[in-house]
């Protein structure tokens, strides 16, 4: 079955870094261009970055731009998130989610970012 697992969240005090990681499973992953949504708490879903599934073509949220790195090894079916400059409006539950005509179809479990002093 399709899972997406999301791994490398936690603590960083602001201007610190972070690199999130999903690895996919249960289908052809370089078939899919996949998305990292966030939802800070008490607020809804953010959209921050997708990148097509042969890696060529990335976007980014105004929020991010220039900050965060969106990247993919699709020999390891892993996405990743590279978040440089972090800052407390960061503060997020960061989800990955395979993109499917216009819907997000599967996502991971959520990893929980927190930037603080």
């Amino acid at each position: 079955q399709v899972q997406l697992v999301e791994s490398g969240g936690g603590l960083v005090q602001p201007g610190g870094s972070l690199r999130l990681s999903c690895v996919a499973s249960g289908f052809t992953f370089s078939s899919y261009t996949i998305t990292w949504v966030r939802q800070a708490p008490g607020k809804g879903l953010e959209w921050v970055s997708h990148i097509n599934g042969g890696g060529s073509t990335t976007r980014y949220g105004d929020s991010v731009k220039g900050r965060f790195t969106i990247s993919r090894d699709n020999a390891k079916n892993t996405l990743y998130l590279q978040m440089n400059s972090l800052k407390p409006e960061d503060t997020a539950v960061y989800y990955c989610a395979r993109r499917a005509s216009y819907t997000y179809d599967y996502w991971g479990q959520g990893t929980q970012v927190t930037v603080s002093s």
